[in-house]
């Protein structure tokens, strides 16, 4: 799947590895290895096939994002959209669920 994200901070993070973007090394390096999987899945399917990412669906206003664990305090949101050119995965943010 394409990989987008809705804002520039969480791509600048995804592919300058000197930038942090606040967060500590344990999260920056998780965000990026989930990145990098995402970038390989040929859609959905593949994201729900591996467990220890802790896919799950959002509820309520968020309903239409689910959410990708990177460890018990913080999780990725994302969107997945298609398009003309085929499935993509919008990176939303980074949130800390505590």
């Amino acid at each position: 799947m394409r990989v987008e994200y809705a804002h520039k901070d969480y791509q600048r993070l995804a592919e300058d590895r000197s930038y942090p973007h606040g967060f500590g090394p344990e999260i920056v390096k998780a965000y990026r290895k989930r990145i990098g999987f995402l970038g390989a899945c040929s859609d959905e399917r593949d994201i729900y096939q591996l467990k220890s990412l802790h896919f799950e669906k959002l509820g309520g206003n968020r309903s239409h994002q689910g959410s990708i664990r990177h460890n018990d305090q913080f999780r990725l949101v994302v969107e997945i959209r298609a398009d003309q050119q085929g499935k993509l995965i919008l990176v939303v943010e980074v949130i800390d669920y505590h």
